[in-house]
This record gives C-alpha cells, structure tokens and sequence, in this order.
C-alpha cells in the first residue's frame, strides 16, 4: 500500500471552483481511510492470522497465514515454554507482523491462548515478542476464548435445531459453548466451559505417533472424565437424546476429519466449511486414521506430517464429546477466534468512524447517515 493510500488521502484535488467575495478556491475532499483488519491467534499448537476489509457487513479475506509452532510443546510437564518453541513461534510471528505491516492494517488484536496462560514464561515470552516483532498480545481468558469462537461460527448452527454443542478442540485446551434457541430465534450462549485438554497435551500423554487401540480409549477416558465434571449446565441434554441438538466443530481436528472424508487431494476450505457430516462418518474417519500408521497420516494431504502425531487425540476427544452428548450430526466450520476476532473490530472501527463524525459535524448538526 502506498503512503498516500495509508493516510487515506486523495492524490486529486477536487477541483470545485467557489466564489466568495469575488474569489474561487479549489476545495479538497479527503478520500476516507481504507480500512483492514487483523486477527493474531497464537495457540498452543498454531500461529494464525487473518486480514480482511470490509465489505458491507462481511469480510473480504486480503491475506491468510498459519504455521504450527508447537508453542506449548513439552509444557504439560516442565510447566514452561522451551527456548525451541519459543524460536519457532518468534519466527512465525515475524512473518505475520510483516505482513500486517504490508498490509496496512488499521486495527489490530493478537490474542494468546492456553500455552501462555499455563506457562510460567509465558509472560515474558510475550514481552520478547513485543521487543522483537512489535506486536502486543492479548492473554486470554477461556471464557473470552470460547465467546470469540462463538462469534465466529455461530451463523453455522442449523436455524431448526433447538440447541448445539460449538466445540474448539485446541493444542492445551477445548472450549465448549451450549446454544440454546432465543424466543426471536436465534440462539443464545446457555453455558459454557473450558476443558484443559488437548491435542497436544493429550498426545505428549498417551502417545500421538503410535496410539495402539487401548491407549486410544484411555486417551477418550480421560477426555469423557473431563466433560463429565460439567455435567449438563444448560439443561439441554435432553434435547441432544431427543434428535434436535448437532455439534458444530472448530478446530483442526474437524476440518481434518473433513477433508479426510472428502478425500480431497489438497485441503480446499470451500469444501469443508459448512459441510455436514453423521457420527457415522466422522466415526469412519476416526478409525480408519487410528489404524493407520504415523507415516501413512502424514501422507494424508488434508493432515501432513505437522498434524500426524496429534489428529488421533483429536479424534479421542470428539469420541468423548460424542459419548457424553449423543448427536447424529456435526457441522464442520473453518472458521472461529480469528473471525471473531475480526467481527469485534469492524464493530470498534465503526464506532470510530461514528465519532469522528460526531467531532466534524457538532452537537448542533446532525451528522450524515451511514450503514
């Protein structure tokens, strides 16, 4: 983006001739700022971005970037991030910071995730971050992970079902939100909670690259233990043995699945976000990528060698959702914090703007409507 494109300035004059006590003037009209937005997730296991502009109430996608960094590698058991992890994930962060710099962003938010709320370092890492790419994070609580998820996603939920399961299988943790229908409805956020399991702690665990059967049920033991502390906190669970309740899934372990089900020769989003899938496929999946070995998931195109040792935990996880929350059917989105992300910050620019509109034209002029 050009300077002049920066400051949002015209490079034309606007040419108006007016006449006042027998002089003209040329009057300039300021070309309004061109706005982008950027949302930086740095979980567990990947680093993603996301720049977008606005397009009416939508987004128009300007640059996507994701790297698995394996930030919170080996932290379920020394409690810190290891100076690898750290590496890797400054080096992804160097490009993202690059390309919100070439980008010309507008309005930013780099949230953290479970890896830096667990850590001892965590802290300090991110003010490395700070000192060597510019970029401040946000640490997160899981309450505000979960609610940016649901931003995300929601549109996705079936409008004839009565309640869904949106899940976020993460790196260190899965966040799990219960929508209920609203009177209007719509859906409403009924409960939620944040389980401290993950792909990558999981699988640190139990054993990602080789999981025999047994540990594959140990691993969705676990996970069932878990989710049964909650126990039903929306008092809906009635409505998931009843057939009018779905899960609707974001995390890499769903758009996985998805793709594997497929059989797309490469992951193509188009194909996987929104697509519906039985419990009876998704199960199909899940088994076939058990038995196969570390070496035949990482030919897989849709999973690759970074994903191959942590998707059957995955899979143990959405098991255990399944066990606990019977459901027929999963809808798939790719999509989540990072579109959240950029909901909030259209919502932040548009007030902005409404201020500045405000400050230009006073009290005592209305200003102009927009959308």
């Amino acid at each position: 983006m050009s300077e002049g494109e920066r400051r949002g300035v015209s490079g034309a004059a606007g040419g108006e001739q007016a006449s006042q006590s027998g002089k003209s003037r040329t009057k300039r009209r300021r070309r309004p700022l061109r706005e982008r937005y950027a949302a930086l997730d740095l979980g567990t296991n990947n680093c993603r971005l996301l720049i977008a502009a606005p397009q009416g109430r939508k987004f128009r996608i300007v640059d996507a970037y994701s790297r698995i960094v394996r930030l919170g590698q080996g932290l379920s058991t020394t409690g810190v991030l290891s100076e690898d992890a750290m590496e890797r994930a400054l080096e992804a962060l160097a490009i993202c910071a690059s390309k919100i710099e070439q980008r010309g962003v507008t309005h930013v938010r780099c949230i953290a995730t479970q890896a830096c709320r667990a850590a001892e370092n965590g802290a300090q890492f991110l003010e490395r971050v700070r000192n060597e790419t510019g970029l401040r994070f946000d640490v997160v609580s899981t309450e505000e992970e979960a609610r940016l998820a649901v931003s995300g996603c929601a549109e996705l939920i079936d409008a004839q079902a009565e309640a869904a399961l949106i899940f976020d299988i993460g790196g260190g943790s899965t966040e799990l939100s219960w929508m209920r229908r609203d009177p209007e409805g719509g859906f409403d956020v009924a409960a939620w909670m944040s389980m401290p399991i993950g792909v990558v702690n999981l699988s640190e665990k139990w054993g990602g690259r080789n999981l025999t059967r047994a540990d594959y049920e140990n691993a969705v033991a676990e996970a069932r233990s878990a989710l049964a502390t909650f126990g039903d906190p929306a008092g809906i669970l009635p409505l998931f043995h009843q057939g009018k309740a779905h899960f609707l899934g974001t995390s890499g372990t769903v758009t996985s699945i998805a793709g594997v089900h497929l059989e797309l020769p490469r992951y193509r989003r188009e194909k996987v976000d929104g697509l519906w899938l039985t419990l009876e496929e998704a199960g199909a999946v899940t088994t076939k990528l058990r038995e196969m070995s570390f070496q035949d998931r990482a030919n897989e195109p849709c999973i690759g060698v970074e994903r191959a040792d942590l998707v059957v935990c995955g899979c143990a996880i959405l098991d255990a959702l399944a066990r606990e929350w019977p459901t027929a059917r999963i809808r798939v989105a790719d999509r989540g914090l990072r579109e959240g992300i950029l909901s909030d910050l259209a919502r932040q620019a548009r007030r902005e703007r409404k201020e500045r509109r405000k400050a230009r034209f006073g009290k005592g002029r209305p200003a102009p409507q927009t959308s």
